[in-house]
């Protein structure tokens, strides 16, 4: 197992894969099949284009790291910290996604990454914040084994329909571990 920064083309295209089968196992009893359907497990490149623009860079506050395993991105974390949803505070910082190929849940492949992206989080940032779908079982139950403590629940809008959701909180400190 590697982690590294998600910032190649090939590393990008591993994480959109990991993402699009992450999200058709983990959101299959919450989201219609229409929706499951256009979400992406074997990008193009204008797709993988689409997703380099949109991670942070050298100056961009946020972290985007992909974790691989033999030879292939098995997984991705995007963090992010300053401006981001409403409900993350000046001093927290928003994991904004987390995703593991469905094949490799469990393996610890999550976990490694949650720990390096509280590793590069900057001295200011004191809570994690993230959001997940209600119902979401698995992302559910992996952030509370990690110290995530429900604190509020949302709404986001996917496909022109409101779906509930989850705000957890989980302070940093010390930076060490998961």
């Amino acid at each position: 197992m590697r982690l590294h920064r998600l910032d190649t083309r090939a590393a990008v295209r591993g994480a959109i894969e990991a993402h699009g089968r992450a999200w058709r196992v983990a959101y299959a009893d919450l989201l219609p099949a229409s929706v499951l359907d256009r979400v992406t497990v074997e990008p193009d490149v204008a797709t993988v284009e689409e997703w380099l623009d949109r991670l942070p860079g050298d100056d961009d506050p946020g972290e985007a790291l992909g974790v691989t395993v033999d030879g292939s991105v098995r997984g991705y974390l995007f963090v992010r910290w300053g401006e981001t949803k409403q409900f993350v505070g000046p001093d927290e910082a928003g994991l904004k996604e987390l995703y593991v190929h469905p094949d490799w849940w469990g393996g610890g492949l999550g976990t490694s990454l949650l720990g390096r992206g509280v590793e590069q989080l900057p001295p200011a940032v004191e809570t994690l914040v993230v959001e997940a779908l209600a119902g979401n079982e698995v992302g559910q139950s992996f952030y509370e084994s990690r110290g995530f403590r429900r604190d509020a629940t949302d709404e986001i809008q996917i496909d022109g329909a409101s779906y509930e959701t989850v705000v957890y909180r989980r302070p940093v400190s010390p930076r060490a571990g998961v």
